[in-house]
Protein backbone atom coordinates (compact mmCIF):
# COMPACT_ATOMS: atom_id res chain seq x y z
CA UNK A 1 0.00 0.00 0.00
CA UNK A 2 2.81 2.39 0.89
CA UNK A 3 4.66 1.79 -2.37
CA UNK A 4 1.53 2.06 -4.51
CA UNK A 5 0.44 5.30 -2.91
CA UNK A 6 3.90 6.82 -3.21
CA UNK A 7 4.28 5.89 -6.87
CA UNK A 8 0.84 7.25 -7.74
CA UNK A 9 1.33 10.52 -5.90
CA UNK A 10 4.78 11.02 -7.40
CA UNK A 11 3.36 10.39 -10.88
CA UNK A 12 0.94 13.30 -10.42
CA UNK A 13 3.72 15.54 -9.12
CA UNK A 14 5.94 14.49 -12.02
CA UNK A 15 3.31 15.56 -14.56
CA UNK A 16 3.27 19.01 -12.97
CA UNK A 17 7.09 19.19 -13.00
CA UNK A 18 7.24 18.30 -16.69
CA UNK A 19 5.66 21.64 -17.61
CA UNK A 20 8.62 23.39 -15.98
CA UNK A 21 11.09 21.34 -17.99
CA UNK A 22 9.49 20.94 -21.42
CA UNK A 23 8.64 24.12 -23.37
CA UNK A 24 5.27 24.59 -25.02
CA UNK A 25 6.77 24.41 -28.49
CA UNK A 26 9.95 22.43 -28.08
CA UNK A 27 10.32 21.59 -31.75
CA UNK A 28 10.82 25.28 -32.49
CA UNK A 29 13.80 25.24 -30.11
CA UNK A 30 15.09 21.86 -31.29
CA UNK A 31 14.24 21.71 -34.98
CA UNK A 32 15.90 18.32 -35.60
CA UNK A 33 14.33 16.78 -32.54
CA UNK A 34 11.75 14.04 -32.29
CA UNK A 35 8.10 15.13 -31.90
CA UNK A 36 7.29 17.00 -28.71
CA UNK A 37 4.98 14.31 -27.32
CA UNK A 38 7.81 11.78 -27.75
CA UNK A 39 10.09 13.92 -25.59
CA UNK A 40 7.41 14.24 -22.93
CA UNK A 41 6.88 10.48 -22.91
CA UNK A 42 10.63 9.88 -22.64
CA UNK A 43 10.92 12.37 -19.77
CA UNK A 44 8.00 10.81 -17.93
CA UNK A 45 9.49 7.33 -18.49
CA UNK A 46 12.83 8.52 -17.12
CA UNK A 47 11.32 10.06 -13.98
CA UNK A 48 9.06 7.05 -13.42
CA UNK A 49 12.04 4.72 -13.70
CA UNK A 50 14.01 6.79 -11.17
CA UNK A 51 11.15 6.64 -8.67
CA UNK A 52 10.40 2.93 -9.03
CA UNK A 53 13.98 1.62 -9.07
CA UNK A 54 15.03 4.11 -6.40
CA UNK A 55 12.15 3.10 -4.15
CA UNK A 56 13.15 -0.56 -4.29
CA UNK A 57 16.83 0.28 -3.93
CA UNK A 58 16.40 2.36 -0.77
CA UNK A 59 13.82 0.14 0.93
CA UNK A 60 16.03 -2.98 0.62
CA UNK A 61 19.67 -1.94 0.30
CA UNK A 62 19.62 0.32 3.38
CA UNK A 63 19.04 -2.67 5.69
CA UNK A 64 21.66 -5.02 4.25
CA UNK A 65 24.01 -4.62 7.27
CA UNK A 66 21.24 -5.89 9.57
CA UNK A 67 20.57 -8.77 7.18
CA UNK A 68 24.28 -9.73 7.15
CA UNK A 69 24.27 -9.84 10.95
CA UNK A 70 21.43 -12.35 10.78
CA UNK A 71 23.21 -14.57 8.22
CA UNK A 72 26.73 -14.71 9.61
CA UNK A 73 28.61 -14.97 12.88
CA UNK A 74 29.55 -11.66 14.49
CA UNK A 75 33.16 -11.51 13.27
CA UNK A 76 32.25 -12.61 9.74
CA UNK A 77 29.32 -10.18 9.65
CA UNK A 78 31.55 -7.23 10.55
CA UNK A 79 33.98 -8.16 7.77
CA UNK A 80 31.11 -8.58 5.29
CA UNK A 81 29.61 -5.22 6.25
CA UNK A 82 33.01 -3.59 5.74
CA UNK A 83 33.37 -5.24 2.35
CA UNK A 84 29.86 -4.08 1.43
CA UNK A 85 30.68 -0.46 2.30
CA UNK A 86 33.97 -0.65 0.39
CA UNK A 87 32.24 -2.17 -2.63
CA UNK A 88 29.72 0.67 -2.66
CA UNK A 89 32.42 3.35 -2.85
CA UNK A 90 34.68 1.47 -5.26
CA UNK A 91 31.99 0.25 -7.66
CA UNK A 92 30.31 3.65 -7.73
CA UNK A 93 33.57 5.00 -9.14
CA UNK A 94 34.41 2.09 -11.45
CA UNK A 95 30.90 1.64 -12.91
CA UNK A 96 30.56 5.21 -14.15
CA UNK A 97 32.73 4.83 -17.24
CA UNK A 98 31.36 1.46 -18.51
CA UNK A 99 27.88 2.86 -17.88
CA UNK A 100 28.64 5.78 -20.18
CA UNK A 101 30.30 3.59 -22.81
CA UNK A 102 27.37 1.16 -22.95
CA UNK A 103 24.95 4.05 -23.26
CA UNK A 104 26.87 5.42 -26.25
CA UNK A 105 27.18 1.96 -27.82
CA UNK A 106 23.72 0.51 -27.21
CA UNK A 107 21.63 3.66 -27.02
CA UNK A 108 20.01 4.96 -23.85
CA UNK A 109 16.93 2.73 -24.00
CA UNK A 110 18.76 -0.59 -24.34
CA UNK A 111 21.49 0.44 -21.87
CA UNK A 112 18.94 1.28 -19.17
CA UNK A 113 17.21 -2.05 -19.77
CA UNK A 114 20.54 -3.86 -19.35
CA UNK A 115 21.25 -2.01 -16.09
CA UNK A 116 17.79 -2.89 -14.77
CA UNK A 117 18.23 -6.56 -15.67
CA UNK A 118 21.58 -6.64 -13.82
CA UNK A 119 19.89 -5.17 -10.73
CA UNK A 120 17.10 -7.73 -10.95
CA UNK A 121 19.65 -10.57 -11.12
CA UNK A 122 21.25 -9.18 -7.97
CA UNK A 123 17.88 -9.05 -6.20
CA UNK A 124 17.10 -12.65 -7.21
CA UNK A 125 20.49 -13.77 -5.84
CA UNK A 126 19.82 -12.23 -2.43
CA UNK A 127 16.24 -13.57 -2.32
CA UNK A 128 17.07 -17.16 -3.28
CA UNK A 129 20.52 -17.79 -1.74
CA UNK A 130 20.49 -17.23 2.03
CA UNK A 131 24.20 -16.70 2.64
CA UNK A 132 26.38 -13.69 3.43
CA UNK A 133 28.59 -14.27 0.37
CA UNK A 134 25.48 -14.32 -1.87
CA UNK A 135 24.59 -10.88 -0.50
CA UNK A 136 27.98 -9.55 -1.62
CA UNK A 137 27.66 -11.21 -5.05
CA UNK A 138 24.16 -9.82 -5.52
CA UNK A 139 25.21 -6.41 -4.23
CA UNK A 140 27.89 -6.21 -6.93
CA UNK A 141 25.03 -6.22 -9.45
CA UNK A 142 22.63 -3.75 -7.82
CA UNK A 143 24.46 -1.68 -5.22
CA UNK A 144 25.71 0.93 -7.69
CA UNK A 145 22.70 1.13 -10.00
CA UNK A 146 22.62 4.91 -9.64
CA UNK A 147 26.29 5.19 -10.62
CA UNK A 148 26.16 2.93 -13.67
CA UNK A 149 22.86 4.40 -14.93
CA UNK A 150 23.69 8.07 -14.29
CA UNK A 151 25.59 8.67 -17.58
CA UNK A 152 22.72 7.12 -19.59
CA UNK A 153 20.18 9.10 -17.57
CA UNK A 154 22.01 12.38 -18.14
CA UNK A 155 22.49 11.56 -21.82
CA UNK A 156 18.75 11.01 -22.24
CA UNK A 157 18.04 14.23 -20.38
CA UNK A 158 20.40 16.13 -22.69
CA UNK A 159 18.50 14.74 -25.70
CA UNK A 160 14.92 15.42 -24.58
CA UNK A 161 15.39 18.75 -22.78
CA UNK A 162 16.52 21.81 -24.80
CA UNK A 163 19.73 23.46 -23.66
CA UNK A 164 18.01 26.55 -22.29
CA UNK A 165 16.04 24.32 -19.86
CA UNK A 166 18.67 21.68 -19.17
CA UNK A 167 19.52 22.84 -15.65
CA UNK A 168 15.82 22.80 -14.77
CA UNK A 169 15.62 19.25 -16.15
CA UNK A 170 18.54 18.06 -14.01
CA UNK A 171 17.02 19.81 -10.97
CA UNK A 172 13.66 18.11 -11.47
CA UNK A 173 15.47 14.78 -11.75
CA UNK A 174 17.39 15.48 -8.53
CA UNK A 175 14.17 16.51 -6.78
CA UNK A 176 12.36 13.36 -7.90
CA UNK A 177 15.27 11.23 -6.63
CA UNK A 178 14.63 12.62 -3.15
CA UNK A 179 11.21 10.95 -2.87
CA UNK A 180 12.44 7.33 -2.85
CA UNK A 181 15.28 8.36 -0.55
CA UNK A 182 12.71 9.65 1.93
CA UNK A 183 10.02 6.96 1.63
CA UNK A 184 12.06 3.87 0.71
CA UNK A 185 13.64 3.32 4.15
CA UNK A 186 10.23 3.82 5.78
CA UNK A 187 8.73 1.04 3.62
CA UNK A 188 11.74 -1.19 4.28
CA UNK A 189 11.50 -0.57 8.02
CA UNK A 190 7.81 -1.49 7.89
CA UNK A 191 8.70 -4.83 6.25
CA UNK A 192 11.14 -5.56 9.09
CA UNK A 193 8.58 -4.52 11.73
CA UNK A 194 6.04 -6.98 10.30
CA UNK A 195 8.23 -9.98 9.36
CA UNK A 196 11.44 -9.53 11.35
CA UNK A 197 14.90 -8.70 10.01
CA UNK A 198 15.70 -11.78 7.93
CA UNK A 199 12.32 -12.36 6.28
CA UNK A 200 11.53 -8.64 6.20
CA UNK A 201 14.68 -7.77 4.22
CA UNK A 202 13.99 -10.62 1.77
CA UNK A 203 10.43 -9.39 1.29
CA UNK A 204 11.76 -5.88 0.73
CA UNK A 205 13.97 -7.30 -2.04
CA UNK A 206 10.93 -9.06 -3.53
CA UNK A 207 9.17 -5.67 -3.71
CA UNK A 208 12.34 -4.13 -5.16
CA UNK A 209 12.39 -6.85 -7.85
CA UNK A 210 8.75 -6.19 -8.77
CA UNK A 211 9.34 -2.42 -8.93
CA UNK A 212 12.42 -2.94 -11.15
CA UNK A 213 10.32 -5.08 -13.52
CA UNK A 214 7.63 -2.40 -13.69
CA UNK A 215 10.32 0.25 -14.30
CA UNK A 216 11.81 -1.83 -17.13
CA UNK A 217 8.39 -2.14 -18.81
CA UNK A 218 7.72 1.58 -18.29
CA UNK A 219 11.02 2.71 -19.77
CA UNK A 220 10.71 0.41 -22.79
CA UNK A 221 7.19 1.67 -23.49
CA UNK A 222 7.83 5.38 -22.98
CA UNK A 223 11.50 6.13 -23.70
CA UNK A 224 12.36 6.63 -27.38
CA UNK A 225 15.85 6.57 -28.88
CA UNK A 226 16.56 8.59 -32.01
CA UNK A 227 17.16 5.96 -34.72
CA UNK A 228 19.01 8.55 -36.84
CA UNK A 229 21.52 9.31 -34.11
CA UNK A 230 25.11 8.51 -35.04
CA UNK A 231 26.79 6.72 -32.14
CA UNK A 232 30.56 6.87 -31.70
CA UNK A 233 31.36 4.70 -28.66
CA UNK A 234 34.88 4.87 -27.30
CA UNK A 235 36.02 2.05 -24.98
CA UNK A 236 39.52 3.45 -24.32
CA UNK A 237 39.37 5.96 -21.42
CA UNK A 238 42.83 7.33 -22.26
CA UNK A 239 41.79 8.14 -25.82
CA UNK A 240 38.56 9.64 -24.49
CA UNK A 241 40.56 11.76 -22.07
CA UNK A 242 42.39 13.33 -25.02
CA UNK A 243 38.98 14.31 -26.44
CA UNK A 244 37.84 15.96 -23.22
CA UNK A 245 37.58 19.74 -23.82
CA UNK A 246 39.82 21.93 -21.71
CA UNK A 247 36.78 23.60 -20.18
CA UNK A 248 35.54 20.27 -18.84
CA UNK A 249 39.00 19.43 -17.49
CA UNK A 250 39.09 22.72 -15.60
CA UNK A 251 35.70 21.96 -14.07
CA UNK A 252 36.87 18.42 -13.17
CA UNK A 253 40.02 19.51 -11.30
CA UNK A 254 38.09 22.20 -9.41
CA UNK A 255 35.41 19.66 -8.55
CA UNK A 256 38.01 17.16 -7.26
CA UNK A 257 39.48 19.73 -4.88
CA UNK A 258 36.05 20.81 -3.65
CA UNK A 259 35.04 17.15 -3.09
CA UNK A 260 38.18 16.73 -0.98
CA UNK A 261 36.79 19.57 1.11
CA UNK A 262 33.52 17.64 1.47
CA UNK A 263 34.90 14.14 2.11
CA UNK A 264 37.76 14.92 4.52
CA UNK A 265 35.45 15.72 7.47
CA UNK A 266 32.33 13.87 6.22
CA UNK A 267 32.49 10.75 8.42
CA UNK A 268 33.44 12.77 11.52
CA UNK A 269 30.73 15.43 11.42
CA UNK A 270 28.43 13.36 13.66
CA UNK A 271 31.29 12.88 16.16
CA UNK A 272 32.05 16.59 16.14
CA UNK A 273 28.43 17.55 16.79
CA UNK A 274 27.52 14.86 19.36
CA UNK A 275 30.83 14.36 21.22
CA UNK A 276 33.50 16.98 20.60
CA UNK A 277 32.01 20.48 20.89
CA UNK A 278 31.48 22.45 24.12
CA UNK A 279 27.72 21.79 24.16
CA UNK A 280 27.20 18.48 22.30
CA UNK A 281 23.79 17.76 20.79
CA UNK A 282 21.88 14.49 21.08
CA UNK A 283 21.71 11.91 18.30
CA UNK A 284 18.04 12.84 17.80
CA UNK A 285 18.98 16.51 17.41
CA UNK A 286 21.64 15.51 14.90
CA UNK A 287 18.95 13.67 12.94
CA UNK A 288 16.92 16.86 12.80
CA UNK A 289 19.98 18.78 11.66
CA UNK A 290 20.30 16.32 8.76
CA UNK A 291 16.61 16.84 7.98
CA UNK A 292 17.14 20.62 7.92
CA UNK A 293 20.01 20.09 5.47
CA UNK A 294 17.81 18.06 3.12
CA UNK A 295 14.87 20.47 3.33
CA UNK A 296 17.19 23.36 2.46
CA UNK A 297 18.50 21.44 -0.55
CA UNK A 298 15.00 20.69 -1.83
CA UNK A 299 13.90 24.32 -1.47
CA UNK A 300 16.76 25.73 -3.59
CA UNK A 301 16.71 23.23 -6.49
CA UNK A 302 14.10 24.74 -8.80
CA UNK A 303 14.61 28.51 -8.17
CA UNK A 304 18.35 28.17 -8.79
CA UNK A 305 17.76 26.04 -11.89
CA UNK A 306 15.49 28.72 -13.35
CA UNK A 307 18.08 31.44 -12.73
CA UNK A 308 20.97 29.32 -14.06
CA UNK A 309 19.11 28.60 -17.30
CA UNK A 310 18.44 32.32 -17.78
CA UNK A 311 21.59 34.01 -16.43
CA UNK A 312 24.39 31.49 -17.04
CA UNK A 313 25.71 28.42 -15.25
CA UNK A 314 29.19 29.39 -14.10
CA UNK A 315 28.18 31.87 -11.34
CA UNK A 316 25.93 29.30 -9.70
CA UNK A 317 28.55 26.54 -9.84
CA UNK A 318 31.04 29.00 -8.33
CA UNK A 319 28.62 29.90 -5.52
CA UNK A 320 28.05 26.18 -4.86
CA UNK A 321 31.78 25.57 -4.53
CA UNK A 322 31.85 28.50 -2.11
CA UNK A 323 29.18 26.88 0.09
CA UNK A 324 31.14 23.61 0.06
CA UNK A 325 34.24 25.52 1.21
CA UNK A 326 32.62 27.57 3.96
CA UNK A 327 30.85 24.66 5.70
CA UNK A 328 33.97 23.19 7.46
CA UNK A 329 34.86 26.68 8.71
CA UNK A 330 31.30 27.22 9.97
CA UNK A 331 31.40 23.81 11.67
CA UNK A 332 34.73 24.69 13.30
CA UNK A 333 33.07 27.65 15.05
CA UNK A 334 29.83 25.83 15.97
CA UNK A 335 29.90 24.86 19.65
CA UNK A 336 26.15 24.49 20.34
CA UNK A 337 22.83 23.70 18.65
CA UNK A 338 22.04 27.18 17.28
CA UNK A 339 25.26 27.71 15.29
CA UNK A 340 25.13 24.05 14.22
CA UNK A 341 21.66 24.68 12.77
CA UNK A 342 23.02 27.59 10.74
CA UNK A 343 25.96 25.43 9.61
CA UNK A 344 23.64 22.65 8.40
CA UNK A 345 21.51 25.15 6.49
CA UNK A 346 24.78 26.17 4.84
CA UNK A 347 25.49 22.49 4.17
CA UNK A 348 22.10 22.14 2.47
CA UNK A 349 22.98 25.11 0.27
CA UNK A 350 25.87 23.09 -1.21
CA UNK A 351 23.16 21.63 -3.45
CA UNK A 352 22.63 25.20 -4.69
CA UNK A 353 24.24 24.57 -8.04
CA UNK A 354 24.80 20.81 -8.16
CA UNK A 355 22.23 20.25 -10.95
CA UNK A 356 23.78 23.25 -12.71
CA UNK A 357 27.21 21.58 -12.53
CA UNK A 358 25.84 18.36 -14.07
CA UNK A 359 24.11 20.35 -16.80
CA UNK A 360 27.40 22.18 -17.46
CA UNK A 361 29.18 18.83 -17.88
CA UNK A 362 26.63 17.83 -20.53
CA UNK A 363 26.99 21.21 -22.26
CA UNK A 364 30.77 20.92 -22.41
CA UNK A 365 30.89 17.24 -23.43
CA UNK A 366 31.18 16.78 -27.22
CA UNK A 367 28.17 15.52 -29.18
CA UNK A 368 28.11 11.75 -29.58
CA UNK A 369 30.30 11.35 -26.50
CA UNK A 370 28.14 12.86 -23.76
CA UNK A 371 27.36 9.67 -21.81
CA UNK A 372 30.92 8.28 -22.02
CA UNK A 373 32.44 11.68 -21.17
CA UNK A 374 30.10 12.02 -18.18
CA UNK A 375 31.13 8.54 -17.04
CA UNK A 376 34.85 9.31 -17.46
CA UNK A 377 34.42 12.54 -15.48
CA UNK A 378 32.89 10.66 -12.55
CA UNK A 379 35.38 7.78 -12.81
CA UNK A 380 38.35 10.15 -12.42
CA UNK A 381 36.70 12.31 -9.78
CA UNK A 382 35.44 9.52 -7.54
CA UNK A 383 38.64 7.46 -7.65
CA UNK A 384 40.73 10.48 -6.63
CA UNK A 385 38.26 11.64 -3.99
CA UNK A 386 38.19 8.16 -2.41
CA UNK A 387 41.61 9.00 -0.92
CA UNK A 388 40.16 12.01 0.89
CA UNK A 389 38.34 9.84 3.44
CA UNK A 390 41.60 8.09 4.41
CA UNK A 391 43.39 11.43 4.64
CA UNK A 392 40.55 12.80 6.74
CA UNK A 393 41.00 9.98 9.27
CA UNK A 394 44.73 10.71 9.59
CA UNK A 395 44.08 14.42 10.05
CA UNK A 396 41.38 13.72 12.65
CA UNK A 397 43.84 11.60 14.66
CA UNK A 398 46.19 14.58 14.78
CA UNK A 399 43.46 17.10 15.57
CA UNK A 400 39.73 17.47 14.70
CA UNK A 401 40.33 21.17 14.18
CA UNK A 402 43.13 20.43 11.72
CA UNK A 403 40.76 18.15 9.79
CA UNK A 404 38.25 20.98 9.33
CA UNK A 405 40.90 23.57 8.50
CA UNK A 406 42.46 21.32 5.85
CA UNK A 407 39.02 20.71 4.33
CA UNK A 408 38.44 24.47 4.19
CA UNK A 409 41.81 24.97 2.47
CA UNK A 410 41.02 22.40 -0.24
CA UNK A 411 37.65 24.05 -0.83
CA UNK A 412 39.14 27.53 -1.18
CA UNK A 413 41.76 26.32 -3.67
CA UNK A 414 39.13 24.48 -5.75
CA UNK A 415 36.80 27.48 -5.75
CA UNK A 416 39.54 29.91 -6.73
CA UNK A 417 40.74 27.56 -9.47
CA UNK A 418 37.27 27.48 -11.00
CA UNK A 419 36.91 31.26 -10.63
CA UNK A 420 40.23 31.70 -12.47
CA UNK A 421 40.08 28.92 -15.06
CA UNK A 422 36.33 28.83 -15.56
CA UNK A 423 36.22 31.97 -17.66
CA UNK A 424 39.14 30.89 -19.83
CA UNK A 425 37.77 27.39 -20.24
CA UNK A 426 34.78 28.69 -22.16
CA UNK A 427 36.98 30.35 -24.74
CA UNK A 428 39.24 27.32 -25.09
CA UNK A 429 36.43 24.79 -25.54
CA UNK A 430 34.13 24.18 -28.46
CA UNK A 431 31.23 25.71 -26.56
CA UNK A 432 30.30 29.26 -27.34
CA UNK A 433 29.37 31.84 -24.73
CA UNK A 434 25.80 31.65 -26.05
CA UNK A 435 25.76 27.90 -25.31
CA UNK A 436 27.09 28.51 -21.83
CA UNK A 437 24.24 30.80 -20.88
CA UNK A 438 21.75 28.24 -22.12
CA UNK A 439 20.36 29.89 -25.25
CA UNK A 440 19.17 27.52 -28.00
CA UNK A 441 21.41 27.29 -31.05
CA UNK A 442 19.33 25.14 -33.34
CA UNK A 443 20.31 21.69 -34.50
CA UNK A 444 23.06 21.35 -31.96
CA UNK A 445 20.50 21.05 -29.18
CA UNK A 446 19.14 17.77 -30.50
Amino acid sequence: MTVTFHAASTRCETKVMLSAVMPKDMNSEMPNALPQNTHRRSMFGLLGMVVLVGMGEHMAERFLPLYLQELAQASTAILAIGLLAGMDDLLSALYSFPGGYLSDRLGTKRALLLFNVLSMLGYVTVITVHSWWAVLVGAALFISWSAISLPATMNLLAKVVPKNRRTMGVSVLALVRRFPKMFGPVAGGACIAVWGVEQGVRNAFVVALILAMVAAILQQQLITDNAKEIRKPEANPFRLWREMPQGLRNLLWSDVLVRFCERIPDAFIVIWATRHIAQPVSELAFGWLSAIENITAVLVYLPVAYMADHFGKKPFVLITFGFFSIFPLALLHSESLVPLTAAFVLRGLKEFGEPTRKALIMDLAPEGRKAAMFGLYYLIRDILVAFAAFGGALLWRISPELNLKAAFAFGVVGTLLFAWKGRGSVASSDITEQDMIGEPTGAGDD
